[in-house]
């Protein structure tokens, strides 16, 4: 198993994480598959998705960094680590969830909004929060955060599209979380648009100084 202070560091060195809601399971596999064709190679498998233990047998053993995501309770968290997720997102906190993550030594990202909810993630021992939905605040508040708590760590995800993402990225994030751009690329042109709205995102990753 890989480390959980490796895996952080591998979700800051990418940048970008590919947030995959497919309305069917097999969606979200050619989803992952088309973002991770474009260059994205961290991707959240999220719970909304029916089936989705049927996308992570068929990505598993791929070179792909992939992770749960709307994961509500404990349960569903030990569920998505035995199937394999190296990382685990949730909207909210949920201290049982934690407590999981932390035994098995997987990180644990819950969403944020408020300077408590950041504290009560800290006393966790979760190193990473979601600013969630980040379609509420703009770039400039990572900056407030880092004046109150120097030492939370951010992924704005909800919000981040190819006209913000690069005033997000040089907003001094760990990283951030891509969504509905992938999704209606996939509705409007299916594989070869995700494939292709993933190399944009890609690049605009590259150009904020980020790994592409």
């Amino acid at each position: 198993m890989i480390a959980k202070h490796s895996i952080l560091a591998r979700i800051s060195e990418l940048k970008v994480v590919a947030v995959i809601r497919g309305n069917t399971a097999e969606d979200a596999i050619e989803l992952s598959k088309a973002a991770a064709g474009g260059g994205i190679k961290a991707i959240e498998l999220t719970y909304t998705t029916p089936n989705i233990d049927q996308v992570f047998r068929e990505l598993a053993g791929t070179k792909t960094l992939f992770g749960a995501g709307s994961v509500l309770d404990p349960e569903t968290a030990r569920y998505a680590i035995l199937s394999g997720a190296q990382f685990i997102v949730s909207p909210s906190l949920n201290p049982d969830t934690a407590t999981v993550c932390n035994r098995y030594g997987i990180p644990y990202l819950p969403g944020c909004t408020t300077i408590k909810e950041m504290i009560q993630v800290l006393e966790t021992g979760c190193d990473v929060i979601k600013l969630f939905p980040s379609s509420q605040f703009s770039p400039s508040f990572i900056r407030s955060i880092n004046g109150t708590l120097s030492n939370v760590k951010v992924m704005p995800t909800g919000g981040v599209n190819l006209d913000n993402i690069t005033e997000w990225l040089k907003a001094g994030e760990v990283a951030v979380g891509i969504s509905s751009d992938l999704n209606r690329a996939y509705q409007v042109g299916g594989y070869n648009s995700v494939e292709l709205c993933s190399e944009y995102h890609n690049k605009a990753n590259k150009a904020a100084g980020g790994v592409a």
